[in-house]
């Protein structure tokens, strides 16, 4: 069967990846001077993954009602999201200008009701339960649809993302793929420092019964092959390492952008980093 059959494309273009990415952080930055602060770490880190995953991956994600379905299980990055469905035409720029408004229909965190948005999340350690079930209703009802979710590593030390780990093979959900955003940042400590035996990673959900594939998380070519070569016959998770603030070297690995926003002249200097980062 042809990859586009099964997935949204069977090619992926990576330079166009690259200035689409380039295009998501712009915008994001451009928000950013908007509203007092929102979470510029965290969504830079998973751009190219939720970018490959509405881009390559998911069939007809102008209508994600209709086709495959994305939940963002780490909701406070739900702002990178927000402006590739605003890229995709699924929400318009009014909705974007009301971000974090009181008037405004998106908020900090994805709420369900609103144009493309299949869950609401936020309290982390949920997204993955939720995607299960999502996917076994789909697998008893015979729906030919996709389950994508993407998680952060934090949510990793929640007792419910691993209940969900070891139910979805044990029901043959192979229409479950999931990706975890590896920045190893969170609020207070490194989740590699905080809860060592996590690592690796892959290997644990392995022994859950998953297929498991790890790389970059910021390239695009290799998430986009490791999806789309994997077997099909387990749930299937992506680990992908990445960086928190990925694009802008004075957010990089920086804990503070969790949760901050830029001055107006580091605003400009982003915006010239990843104009340089194009060259």
């Amino acid at each position: 069967m042809p990859t586009e059959m099964i997935y949204g494309r069977n090619h992926f273009d990576t330079e166009a990846a690259k200035q689409r990415c380039a295009d998501l952080r712009r915008r994001v930055l451009e928000l950013s001077q908007r509203v007092s602060a929102l979470h510029i770490g965290g969504a830079f880190s998973c751009t190219e993954m939720i970018d490959c995953i509405f881009n390559g991956l998911m069939r007809d994600p102008h209508n994600p009602a209709q086709g495959d379905t994305f939940i963002i299980s780490k909701g406070h990055s739900a702002i990178i999201q927000y402006v590739i469905l605003e890229s995709l035409g699924v929400l318009t720029s009014d909705d974007i200008a009301g971000y974090c408004t009181p008037n405004g229909i998106l908020g900090v965190h994805p709420d369900i009701g609103n144009p493309g948005i299949a869950a609401s999340t936020g309290a982390l350690g949920h997204g993955l339960a939720m995607s299960v079930g999502m996917a076994l209703a789909d697998k008893n009802t015979g729906a030919d649809r996709r389950m994508y979710v993407l998680l952060s590593d934090g949510e990793l030390q929640e007792g419910s993302t691993w209940e969900a780990a070891l139910f979805a093979p044990s029901k043959g959900l192979t229409n479950l793929i999931m990706f975890i955003d590896a920045n190893d940042m969170q609020g207070l400590d490194r989740p590699s420092l905080a809860m060592p035996n996590l690592y690796p990673i892959g290997a644990k959900f392995e022994q859950f019964g998953w297929e498991a594939a790890e790389v970059d998380g910021h390239d695009s070519g290799a998430i986009f092959d490791a999806v789309t070569s994997r077997k099909g016959d387990r749930p299937f998770v992506l680990v992908g390492h990445s960086v928190k603030g990925k694009g802008v070297s004075f957010m990089e690995h920086v804990a503070m952008w969790h949760y901050r926003s830029p001055s107006p002249d580091e605003y400009l200097k982003a915006l010239d980093e990843i104009a340089e980062s194009l060259k």
